[in-house]
């Protein structure tokens, strides 16, 4: 497997599914991946499950369970959401073919989490705003919600052929026009940045900058924080 591969982790959140998640685990070792991670599944894989999961048995069994959201992300230096909605407020959004470009890129060196939300209701604002950024996959406006092994599939294929010749199964990281040392490889990751949020938050208090009590406010601040950063780092990754 490719090195940039073993970096980039599926995390289908609160998946209700066995099928679903079986069918997961089949698109993306159809693509060349592995690291498939899940958020509270069901406590059973049913035999559908297993099923769906043809020849992709060893990727399902090895599958991360995690207990929350937050310990999925953890230990990753980017958070990458997919959605099918818009909103000023849901920070930087990119189609899938740009945003599996960046996903690409970043994997060189650091590990990135690409979140699938719940099958009925996505993920919930909360979530989103843990996101660097978000990919949506373009659909017809008749049926524009699509099933959840479904977009693990077309982000695998996406990300799979960024930087392939026709015939050659090897890819190839694009040489950038910057030095990238830097902006790449030293990411930090989710662990080691919320302390810096948490300190900036005792700051504006200490400034008494929040209005006494105004949580909402607090929340909103650090919040567009981490969208302008995420912006950041698409920007940079665009030159």
């Amino acid at each position: 497997m490719n090195a940039w591969k073993q970096n980039i982790f599926f995390v289908l959140v609160d998946p209700h599914e066995p099928g679903n998640i079986g069918a997961s685990a089949r698109a993306i070792k159809n693509m060349g991946f592995r690291n498939l991670c899940l958020v509270n599944p069901p406590p059973e894989m049913s035999e559908e499950g297993r099923w769906f999961a043809r020849n992709a048995h060893d990727v399902l069994d090895s599958a991360k369970v995690h207990r929350s959201f937050e310990e999925a992300i953890r230990d990753k230096a980017v958070v990458v959401g997919t959605t099918r909605r818009e909103g000023k407020r849901r920070g930087v959004i990119l189609p899938v073919e740009q945003g599996t470009a960046r996903i690409r890129e970043i994997a060189a060196h650091n590990k990135v989490a690409i979140l699938f939300g719940r099958e009925a209701q996505g993920l919930t604002n909360d979530e989103v705003d843990q996101c660097g950024f978000l990919i949506k996959i373009q659909s017809s406006t008749i049926q524009p919600s699509l099933n959840l092994s479904h977009a693990v599939l077309i982000i695998a294929y996406e990300l799979s052929k960024h930087g392939q010749k026709t015939g050659d199964t090897s890819v190839k990281v694009r040489k950038k026009k910057y030095d990238n040392s830097t902006l790449i490889e030293d990411l930090k990751t989710h662990e080691e940045i919320a302390p810096i949020y948490a300190r900036i938050s005792r700051v504006l208090e200490l400034l008494e900058y929040i209005p006494r009590g105004d949580r909402n406010l607090m929340k909103n601040i650090i919040v567009n924080l981490m969208h302008f950063f995420g912006r950041q780092t698409v920007s940079q990754l665009a030159r």
